[in-house]
């Protein structure tokens, strides 16, 4: 086998480099091989010269040869056939590490012509090691006074391989008190922790052996175990607790000396030494330690060496918290301490020029202020983008390099949002990406926009009559969400014509209505009028709201009987002749009330019951009958006194005499066919007098109910200036059952 050297080659190759590229012709390709990892000198990697397009025979002819970028000569080719072969064996943790990656870049070069093929061979990592762990036996100390579920973190094992070979698993031997609890953290790092089934007696068993085994991933997997023996103590029953099990945090690899890493915090429960806490590092690999230092009273872990990214990006920490009891107890926590790449420089951004504050009826497109960025980094470092966030009614427009303008998008509405509070970012492209950010607010200034608003465009108000001159009625109040002079509202009555003006009166600036003399509902039942807002902004705005004033009856008036019928007054005694029956109608009495609804509901009756006779009075008719045949013994006359009275709260009443005259003389007769037929006309005539006075006030009624329901579910304009009409609804003479 005839092999061609590398280091043979190199002056050859820098010469015919001098003299010949100006005529060179450059191809290229890539080649991916893999092979597993500690493989011996002469282990087939693959036909090279076949998988590259070259002809065997044109090798040597054409100066093929290797180069490989760290120097090594991992690799060789045989000239003879083509066939890429290990030369040295490849130590996989010694070439990457725990990196997830390993490959070595090899260069092949031939000439006549000039052609640069790149090969990459991936070195597969293969389970040669076993789980270890760093002791042979893990002691842990344990109270008896410890309840169940209480934790108690254990040391892992480690395992040189890669991949899935060092992923490792835990189990525990079978027992009665505790049991093994693993979790898996960020990058395949696992917390293993034994937890406690039920408490344990130190009378008992004063000590626990376990086997504790780690298992790796490969196929077949490799194990390895350790011993835990667990003293159970009587003392100092509280272990420090970190508030945390693991804590994330990141370096920069540029960061200098000294510098804070973490402040961890562990607290215990327990008073006086058994509270006192030091820290230290735990099992940490020496190689560790030279970088990181932790101070045993303040917890705090800082650099002590130079970190390097492209040397090792994460590292895992594990301290360890004890008390200072003559039986300490520990807790322990897990530090993941990432290594960030420069970008050391982040954005400068300022913010000039402000035009505040912005009108609320400003146009789109006015500016609001200037912005300018920089960032002192180059290439994608040095390149800085800069935003807001969204769902705002500005936006960023980009004027000239490094320069921006805050722009209006869309109208504002002052009363909706009074100002704007706007982060500004400006954030470059390295990675990982730095930014900057700034706030600007920006006020809305406020414009007379708004009309004074009522909370709804009808008020109702009820007020019995008979009410003292100048007492309150109702307040009505008008809101506006302006600022300033806008803000203050003037009321007046719109319509001061058909008498309003008598009845109420408006404050100006508290909106309370007065009433200026006393209501009574037998003449005015309702009062309608508007009420205006109007404020104090250039120009001016208002706004109206429809007043509906009802006059409540009260029983004010006696009732008050017709001198028609028989009675004082009458001109002489109602004849009754001794041949009327039971049931007969001698007379009927005549009473109104000036009051509506109960307060004009008349009752009638007999003063003096006893005294009767052979009479009765209707309650609610007022007709006086005979509650049988008449007898002589009846007498030659009755006089009957009559009350009548109204149902209000409290009852009024007036009374009546009425006299009857008994006898069988025809003209009596005669006198009373007459007298009860007028008796009946006059009773037909009041009863329709009656019907169409309640017909009158219950249509008025409804139509005012209609009117109040139409106006509540019709919204009022905004803004309305216009005089209303007022509108008085007056009682009818005989009183009214609308309000019953």
């Amino acid at each position: 086998m005839a092999l061609l050297r590398r280091d043979a080659l190199v002056p050859r190759q820098l010469l015919r480099l001098v003299l010949l590229h100006t005529v060179w012709e450059v191809g290229s390709g890539q080649v991916r091989y893999s092979v597993p990892k500690d493989s011996k000198h002469g282990t087939f990697v693959g036909r090279l010269a076949q998988d590259l397009g070259l002809e065997v025979a044109e090798l040597v002819p054409r100066m093929f040869r290797m180069v490989s970028k760290d120097r090594r000569d991992y690799f060789e080719v045989n000239l003879q056939n083509g066939v890429l072969f290990v030369n040295s064996r490849v130590d996989g943790e010694e070439l990457c590490g725990q990196s997830p990656l390993c490959a070595i870049d090899l260069e092949v070069i031939v000439d006549k012509p000039l052609r640069i093929f790149h090969v990459e061979v991936e070195i597969q990592d293969i389970n040669e090691n076993a789980p270890v762990f760093l002791v042979q036996a893990q002691n842990l100390v344990i109270l008896e006074s410890r309840r169940s579920g209480s934790r108690f973190p254990l040391e892992g094992a480690s395992d040189a391989d890669i991949h899935r070979n060092s992923l490792l698993t835990y189990k525990l031997s079978l027992n009665n008190y505790l049991t093994l609890d693993v979790q898996v953290k960020n990058y395949h790092s696992t917390l293993a922790e034994l937890v406690l089934k039920k408490s344990l007696d130190r009378e008992e068993i004063p000590e626990h052996r376990l086997l504790f085994t780690s298992t790796d991933g490969g196929k077949p997997g490799l194990t390895g175990t350790v011993q835990l023996v667990i003293t159970v103590l009587d003392a100092n029953d509280n272990a420090p607790v970190f508030n945390q099990s693991v804590y994330e945090v990141s370096s920069l690899e540029n960061a200098g000396h000294g510098t804070l890493v973490i402040t961890l915090n562990a607290t215990d429960l327990d008073e006086g030494i058994n509270k006192d806490i030091s820290y230290s590092f735990s099992d940490l690999p020496f190689s560790v330690r030279k970088l990181f230092s932790i101070d045993a009273y303040t917890s705090e872990i800082r650099l002590k060496g130079e970190v390097n990214y492209e040397v090792k990006t994460l590292y895992e920490i594990r301290v360890e918290a004890r008390d200072k009891s003559p039986f300490p107890l520990a807790g322990h926590c897990n530090v993941l301490v990432e290594i960030l790449d420069i970008n050391d420089n982040a954005p400068e951004l300022t913010i000039t020029s402000h035009s505040l504050p912005v009108p609320e009826d400003a146009p789109p497109g006015t500016v609001v202020a200037l912005i300018s960025v920089s960032d002192r980094d180059s290439g994608d470092n040095g390149k800085v983008t800069c935003s807001i966030p969204p769902n705002l009614p500005f936006q960023l427009v980009s004027t000239f390099k490094n320069y921006h303008s805050l722009v209006l998008a869309e109208a504002v509405d002052r009363e909706r949002v009074s100002e704007y509070k706007i982060l500004v970012t400006a954030r470059d492209e390295g990675a990982p990406s730095l930014s900057a950010s700034s706030s600007i607010l920006v006020p809305i200034a406020d414009v007379n926009d708004n009309a004074p608003a009522f909370a709804q465009p009808v008020y109702t108000v009820f007020v019995k009559e008979n009410n003292p001159p100048g007492a309150h009625l109702f307040t009505v109040s008008a809101s506006d969400p302006a600022l300033r002079e806008n803000v203050f509202v003037n009321y007046s009555v719109v319509e001061r014509s058909v008498g309003v003006s008598s009845y109420i009166s408006v404050h100006s600036e508290s909106g309370h209505i007065y009433a200026l003399q006393p209501f009574d509902s037998e003449e005015l039942q309702v009062l309608q009028f508007q009420v205006s807002a109007r404020d104090a902004g250039f120009p001016s705005l208002c706004g109206n709201v429809t007043v509906q004033l009802f006059v409540l009856d009260e029983n004010d008036n006696a009732p008050a009987v017709s001198p028609a019928g028989s009675g004082r007054g009458s001109p002489g005694p109602e004849l009754v002749p001794l041949s009327a029956g039971a049931g007969h109608v001698v007379g009927k009495i005549r009473a109104v009330d000036a009051d509506s609804g109960y307060n004009a509901w008349l009752r009638y009756e007999v003063q003096e019951p006893r005294a009767a006779g052979p009479f009765r009075v209707g309650v609610y008719s007022g007709e006086i009958s005979t509650t049988r045949a008449l007898e002589e013994a009846d007498g030659p006359s009755q006089r009957l006194v009559i009350l009548v009275k109204d149902h209000g709260e409290p009852a009024l009443s007036e009374t009546v005499t009425f006299s009857l005259s008994l006898g069988e003389s025809p003209q009596a007769v005669k006198w009373d066919s007459r007298q009860r037929g007028r008796i009946e006309g006059s009773l037909v005539d009041m009863n329709v007098s009656l019907m169409i006075a309640i017909c009158s006030v219950s249509g008025l009624f409804v139509l005012m109910i209609v009117v109040y329901v139409g106006l509540r579910c019709h919204p009022g304009p905004e803004v309305m200036c216009e005089p209303g009409k007022a509108t008085v609804v007056c009682s009818s003479e005989v009183g009214s059952w609308s309000y019953s």
